[in-house]
């Protein structure tokens, strides 16, 4: 069975709460109006009662057909249409009544003396059945009888009955009108809903970029929730943008990987064929492949190791360091002999952070075997990317509170999107470029940067086509304070 829509439900609920409401307000009405008719009758029954009560002398006799003229005025004026004399033993012995009530519609005599004489108010029932009658009833003051005050009811049951039918005509009218209101008005306080349905559609569908119109003030609970659905969409998006960036350069990282496992290997395989083909007579050719093989052992054990150190940096950075005091200028001063021994012709220079001053102090907290690792891949990177005999300048210090150093070089450069990727695992500036055994296979940069962040630091690159580039090595300040100054 279908489940009746939100707006459905909603709309019955209220129709049948304005039922109950408009039910429970006619009872209340019609009770309150009988109960003050019961009241103004009861009330002029006992002024009756009372008065004639008092009367002295015998009850007059029941012939209210002698003078109508006279006894109908007074009794309308009155509101009591019919009285009753009964005497000790409960007999009628006489009574008045107006000449406009049939005697076949009053009460029997068997009901009258059955009303309290305590002036307690009573409906009886006519002989016929046809209507209710009020009656009151008071002992006689000055002979030993009762006096009984009647009056009908079929008047009052009349106007309870027209304000019940008319109450009910209005409040059937008046339901259907609400509910027709109610169904539109529902329609249109819904109608964000149906947006955020439509919406959500549309990015079940896939589009991630769809986001919920405003469909209402910031304030309302509509704005909340379309609020509150846009920024989780937001972080959906992002979500799905980042997975779809991860899973991209995980399929890179597997493809370059396998790429780098499968040169060396093939090297080796290659040789190991040649010798098992008879291809290597001589000692020579033999002492050559094998030559072939070490250094390609050695390549694919440097990589193997590099990737082992990242995916150790990955998963548990701290854990892979060893920190003791130390200055920077340590590793600058070592850097500067490195240069110069790959290559004597470049000129070396040792200053301070931005190439100002000479070299300042640096001191850290670090593991000084790691940190050294990040200097010489630094170093490597500039010497091998710039021409033989291009300067480079070593800079290390202290700005803002951070130690800092830097490898700057005055090389052909790098375009922005090159320098975007720089630090990117497996990433090369120049792909083709012919490698020999153990040549960097690009993790060189990603190694460094993991180094350094793992220290709480990172590795910055500063770079534009023709003007050099300049990679700075920061790191948190641990002690401020002068050490020994290296050459």
């Amino acid at each position: 069975m279908r489940r009746l829509s939100l707006r459905t439900r909603l709309l019955l609920l209220t129709a049948g709460l304005l039922l109950a409401g408009l039910s429970i307000l006619g009872a209340l009405v019609s009770d309150r109006l009988e109960r003050y008719q019961l009241d103004r009758l009861d009330g002029q029954l006992r002024s009756m009662t009372e008065l004639i009560s008092r009367a002295s002398g015998p009850p007059p006799a029941a012939n209210p057909a002698a003078r109508p003229d006279l006894v109908d005025p007074a009794l309308d004026l009155l509101g009591t249409p019919y009285v009753v004399y009964l005497d000790a033993g409960g007999a009628v012995v006489g009574g008045l009544n107006s000449s406009r009530v049939a005697g076949t519609t009053l009460p029997p005599s068997d009901a009258l003396r059955t009303v309290p004489r305590d002036g307690t108010a009573v409906d009886l029932p006519a002989a016929d059945g046809s209507q209710r009658w009020r009656a009151v009833a008071r002992p006689a003051v000055r002979w030993g009888g009762t006096v009984v005050s009647a009056a009908p009811l079929a008047e009052a049951d009349a106007t309870i009955a027209q304000l019940r039918t008319s109450s009910l005509v209005t409040g059937a009218a008046l339901l259907v009108l609400l509910t027709a209101a109610g169904w539109f008005a529902l329609g249109r306080g819904l109608r964000p809903l149906r947006r955020i349905e439509h919406t959500a559609a549309a990015i079940a569908d896939g589009d991630l970029t769809r986001r919920v119109p405003d469909l209402a003030p910031p304030g309302t609970e509509i704005g909340h929730l379309a609020a509150s659905l846009n920024t989780m969409l937001g972080q959906l998006e992002q979500a799905f943008a980042e997975r779809a960036a991860s899973e991209a350069r995980m399929r890179a990282f597997v493809s370059d990987v396998s790429h780098e496992l499968r040169t060396p290997l093939f090297g080796i395989k290659g040789s190991t064929e040649l010798y098992r083909m008879g291809a290597l007579p001589a000692r020579s050719d033999v002492d050559e492949a094998m030559r072939r093989i070490d250094g390609e052992a050695a390549r694919l054990t440097a990589l193997t190791e590099d990737l082992l150190l990242l995916a150790q940096l990955d998963e548990a950075p701290d854990g892979q360091l060893d920190r003791t005091p130390m200055d920077l200028r340590t590793l600058a001063g070592d850097a500067r002999h490195d240069l110069r021994a790959l290559d004597p012709s470049r000129p070396v220079t040792l200053t301070g952070p931005g190439g100002g001053g000479g070299p300042g102090p640096a001191p850290v907290d670090a593991d000084e075997a790691r940190l050294r690792q990040v200097v010489t891949n630094l170093v490597g990177n500039a010497a091998a990317h710039t021409p033989p005999g291009t300067p480079v300048r070593i800079g290390v210090g202290t700005v803002s509170g951070r130690a800092v150093l830097e490898v700057a070089d005055d090389g052909p450069g790098m375009t922005s999107e090159q320098a975007g990727r720089v630090f990117d695992r497996f990433y090369r500036v120049d792909r083709s470029r012919t490698r020999t055994g153990g040549a960097d296979a690009g993790l060189g940069l990603a190694i460094a940067r993991s180094l350094a962040r793992a220290h709480g630091g990172d590795v910055e690159l500063e770079t534009a086509v023709g003007e050099g580039a300049c990679f700075r090595l920061w790191l948190p300040l641990e002690e401020p304070g002068d050490v020994s100054t290296v050459d």
